[in-house]
């Protein structure tokens, strides 16, 4: 181990304050296992681009020139959203764990509205996610959505301004900028499937650095990685991309992973949704890993079953 401590690991990061805070609580903990950190801030192609993030035309906006600096050896490994990377496999790179993951939810912002229950007719509703627009439709469908972008301070500034009634945002990004006072109300599951991979961090580094990744395997969760692991699956084998209107929430309960997905059309009038569980008892790290990918396919399949490819499809067109 002392070999790998006079090493100084590169952290690739996007330069946003949640980015900042997610990559400088990562290095926190590195540091106090004895490992020497230095950040390096990237600019991704969803930083610089305006517009709606599904208008920009492509999955990995926030992600692609990070992996580029980790391929070319600019930076040893790198703290993402792990609702913003893509699921499908980059050669030479992998997911090497996932820490601890935060609330999952979506919460309701908004000076003037109490709860989700309460917002009146026709109210105007800030949100950059078709997920999120989709299933608010889907509850709501007097509802008037209109895109936001921007980091949070932004956005939390244009709702003070006036330019909405109610924005929706992660409470797990809320709660990471110490802005839990800002949330007005926690949306029940019932009502918004989150993200895949919504609340939790993903570390990705070289494949064949087996020195950064026995480093970063000390960060890792395996319960938020089995869930995680699950959703993703689900959203790979539905071929959608993270910008698809939909949602998944995976947790173990009882020793079952239990997986939970969603899919609608662009305006919410129509949704499909699956659910499975299976047992992790008396299985490996490894063989977890297998029954999670396997589950994430085998709900995947259902929402297929039911349309889901359909309205994937139409909603991919609306963009």
């Amino acid at each position: 181990m002392s070999e790998v401590s006079d090493r100084k690991l590169r952290l690739g990061t996007r330069a946003s304050a949640l980015a900042l805070w997610q990559s400088n609580s990562v290095a926190a903990q590195l540091r106090e296992l004895g490992f020497d950190v230095e950040l390096i801030k990237i600019s991704t192609q969803g930083d610089v681009r305006s517009g709606p993030i599904g208008a920009i035309g492509s999955q990995g906006v926030f992600t692609k020139e990070i992996q580029r600096a980790l391929l070319e050896d600019e930076v040893d490994f790198a703290v993402h959203s792990l609702k913003d990377l893509p699921t499908e496999n980059i050669p030479g790179l992998c997911l090497s764990s996932v820490p601890p993951r935060e609330c999952v939810g979506d919460v309701l912002v908004s000076n003037s509205i109490s709860s989700f229950e309460k917002i009146p007719q026709g109210a105007l509703i800030g949100t950059g996610s078709m997920r999120r627009k989709a299933q608010l439709l889907n509850q709501r469908p007097d509802l008037k959505i209109e895109d936001i972008r921007g980091n949070v301070d932004t956005r939390l500034q244009k709702l003070d301004d006036g330019e909405y009634q109610a924005i929706i945002l992660a409470e797990s990004g809320l709660k990471r900028l110490g802005l839990v006072e800002r949330i007005t109300h926690v949306i029940d599951r019932s009502v918004m499937i989150p993200a895949v991979g919504q609340g939790a961090l993903g570390i990705e580094c070289r494949e064949d650095d087996r020195q950064v990744r026995e480093i970063l395997g000390n960060l890792n969760d395996a319960e938020s990685f089995i869930s995680v692991t699950a959703e993703r699956a689900m959203l790979r084998s539905l071929r959608a991309g993270c910008l698809a209107p939909v949602g998944a929430f995976g947790q173990i309960v009882d020793d079952n992973l239990q997986l939970q997905g969603v899919v609608l059309s662009d305006t919410g009038d129509q949704r499909v949704d699956a659910q499975a569980e299976v047992a992790l008892v008396d299985l490996s790290e490894s063989g977890q890993m297998d029954v999670a990918d396997a589950l994430g396919r085998t709900v995947a399949e259902d929402l297929i079953s039911q349309g889901a490819t359909e309205l994937i499809a139409e909603a991919r067109e609306s963009t």
